[in-house]
């Protein structure tokens, strides 16, 4: 018996590696390749952090907007051009993208190629061409693009962009670049400083023939984090995009911002008269969308504030958020050059068990519409220690006006404004606000001006008076009024929702009243 345990021993001995072996060949390259992503990122957590901040010469960092523009892609150099569906152009050093990238392109199992910067990939403007035989040798590119015949069979348009720090936009069928997603965001709005980690190398996933999927990996590094970044592409209505990452923590962080949107709002429909504008509205977004983890539906208007804001919605696992642009009227804009109706929402869809925190909105005053001054993120409840490993999974989708699943009515207009007459005599004081909130979609357009509507109020802060629900001025639209006297020079919350016998017909409108932007 010992005899034939020894033999079984060997035989297992010399077997095992083999179905090991065997094992290891099934698993798919995306899976064995970020693994090996993810390997490397923990080796780099263990070193200090190379900024490589000083690879381009002066002159390129110092490139104004106009002559960094004037470089451009050559489309016949594009990567996998007329052999796949999805093309690869690549974008040029300079101006603010000072900081190269690595990328790498994987058409096989194992081996990774690195791609060569060229001046022949590019075309050169009148400033830059002179200067071109002082051109680093090596530079790299700052960033890449990705295109798919999305709107057309005979033209592969843009579909997502990498450049700039941890930066990427992504456009569906029919929109046009708006606002964008990061990979990650620290310590933003803290008066320690925000720290801005970037992307420093990518790897392009080769797809098969005809695959409508495309993986892209990405590192990720900053002074306090290094991380591995997958990136998986599903053109389509809306377009998806799989993130998956993980954390290594190479120091303390007092406040990680996960799947971080940014975008701009400058003014919209709730500022009547406070910019000398043409323009009735001007942003890339409206609002921030929240479904929590009851399943509430919670609708934020943006704001442009006097100062900085920062307001949280807390509580554990939420089932997705999102900066949204709602609305979508031409007439709402008067902007042919922008095309603010145009502009994307991007949706954010955990995956798993994200634990206690808080979708965080930051709001930044700013006085032009070239910056960006709204972010939102989720922020875990607990602080990063250095030497912790994190996880996180979500899906990305580019909107128009709803995430998936909405199906409730919608805020489609709101006003605030003083609740008394011009020219009353004796009148409401000047802090007596009155609202105005247009609601449709949903259940709203089977309803008779008779239907039975109410709207429940909250105010955080304030005293509500007059509450009532008024059929609009169109099939399927309602109208909630209520009016409110603030109990201090505090800030209101404010929360209204329809009912119908205390059923939930609407999402719920939520704005924070700030009395002195209306004073």
């Amino acid at each position: 018996m010992k005899g034939r345990d020894t033999f079984f021993c060997l035989v297992f001995t010399c077997i095992a590696p083999m179905l090991w072996a065997q094992e290891a060949q099934h698993i798919p390259i995306a899976d064995k390749q970020f693994g090996m992503l993810e390997q490397h990122a923990e080796n780099l957590a263990r070193q200090p952090y190379d900024k490589h901040d000083d690879a381009l010469p002066a002159w390129l960092q110092e490139l104004t907007y106009e002559e960094y523009r004037d470089i451009r892609f050559r489309a016949d150099a594009a990567l996998w051009k007329d052999d796949e569906l999805f093309e690869v152009h690549f974008f040029h050093p300079g101006f603010l993208y000072r900081e190269p990238v690595d990328i790498f392109v994987i058409d096989d199992k194992i081996s990774a190629k690195r791609l060569a910067f060229e001046q022949s990939q590019f075309t050169y403007g009148e400033f830059v061409r002179p200067r071109l035989k002082e051109f680093p040798e090596h530079p790299g590119f700052s960033g890449f693009r990705v295109h798919f015949p999305q709107n057309s069979e005979s033209y592969k348009d843009e579909l997502i962009v990498f450049q700039g720090a941890s930066y990427f936009r992504m456009v569906g069928p029919g929109q046009q670049y708006g606002l964008s997603a990061r990979g990650l965001a620290i310590d933003t709005a803290l008066n320690s400083g925000e720290e801005f980690p970037r992307f420093s190398e990518f790897r392009l996933l080769k797809p098969e023939p005809g695959e409508r999927k495309l993986t892209i990996l990405a590192l990720l590094e900053s002074a306090s984090v290094v991380g591995a970044y997958r990136f998986d592409l599903y053109p389509g209505l809306p377009l998806k995009v799989d993130v998956r990452l993980t954390l290594f923590a190479r120091q303390d962080i007092a406040k990680l911002g996960i799947a971080p949107l940014t975008s701009m709002f400058l003014y919209g429909e709730m500022d009547v008269g406070r910019y000398d504008d043409l323009r009735p509205e001007v942003h890339d977004s409206d609002g921030l969308q929240i479904l929590d983890t009851h399943g509430n539906w919670i609708w934020r208007p943006l704001d442009n504030p006097d100062s900085l804001q920062v307001t949280q919605a807390t509580g554990p696992n939420p089932k997705g958020f999102g900066l949204l642009q709602r609305d979508r009227e031409d007439s709402h804009y008067l902007d042919a050059e922008a095309n603010y109706q145009r502009r994307p929402g991007l949706w954010v869809q955990p995956h798993g068990d994200w634990g206690n925190g808080a979708i965080e909105l930051v709001e930044i005053p700013t006085n032009s519409e070239t910056n960006d001054n709204i972010v939102a993120y989720w922020v875990p409840e607990a602080g990063v220690k250095a030497g912790q490993r994190l996880h996180y999974q979500y899906s990305l989708y580019s909107v128009d006006v709803n995430p998936p699943y909405h199906e409730l009515a919608k805020v489609a207009l709101n006003r605030v404004g003083w609740a008394g007459m011009p020219g009353e005599a004796g009148g409401a004081e000047r802090k007596h606000r009155r609202v105005s909130i247009d609601f449709t979609g949903g259940q709203l357009g089977a309803l008779s001006a008779q239907t039975p509507l109410d709207v429940e109020v909250s105010a955080q802060g304030a005293q509500v008076l007059r509450p009532r629900v008024l059929p609009g001025d169109e099939p399927g639209r309602w109208r909630a009024l209520f009016e409110f006297i603030p109990e201090n020079q505090q800030a209101v919350d404010l929360r209204a929702q329809l009912k119908w016998h205390g059923q939930s017909v609407s999402e719920v409108w939520n704005y924070v009243w700030r009395p002195e932007e209306h004073e």
